[in-house]
């Protein structure tokens, strides 16, 4: 176990929409450090849906993220040699952060030219409440109401 809670990185805002949500999101989105090309690749899909006709690409994007956050998940846990899924309710940094996941791993998944157009598909759709994040939110809650009965054994 630890000694102490590690401390909470404080998250500078981006400097296009000067939202610190944003940059997490980029976070997520960089691989190998290389922060630059993921800023670019999320920019470059913002303009990819203001050219599709979004008004406020910005806007599309928190109602994507807000599509796609779940409320509850699955947790298994053994009781008397059986695994139960109870299931149990999300914290707000948990909520968002699976949301960002999912939302940047299914567009990765997505058929498409290059990572930006992918993304921007991915978040269209998914503000239209369509996609493969916001069936993967869905699936997760009914997975959640179907083990209900084993709620009792909360975590």
């Amino acid at each position: 176990m630890r000694k102490r809670k590690p401390k909470k990185r404080i998250l500078q805002p981006d400097p296009r929409f000067n939202d610190k949500l944003v940059t997490q999101f980029v976070n997520n989105l960089m691989l190998e450090g290389k922060k630059s090309t993921a800023f670019k690749i999320f920019y470059d899909a913002v303009d990819i849906m203001q050219t599709k006709g979004e008004e406020d690409p910005h806007d599309t994007w928190k109602k994507a993220l807000n599509n796609i956050t779940p409320q509850v998940e699955v947790r298994s846990k053994r009781i008397g040699g059986a695994t139960f899924q109870i299931p149990v309710e999300l914290r707000a940094a948990r909520k968002v952060s699976l949301g960002m996941k999912w939302l940047i791993k299914y567009a990765k998944l997505r058929s498409g030219k290059g990572m930006a157009e992918k993304l921007s598909a991915e978040i269209i759709a998914a503000s239209k409440g369509e996609g493969a994040a916001v069936k993967k939110k869905e699936d997760t809650h009914k997975m959640a109401e179907s083990n209900r009965a084993f709620a009792h054994f909360r975590v």
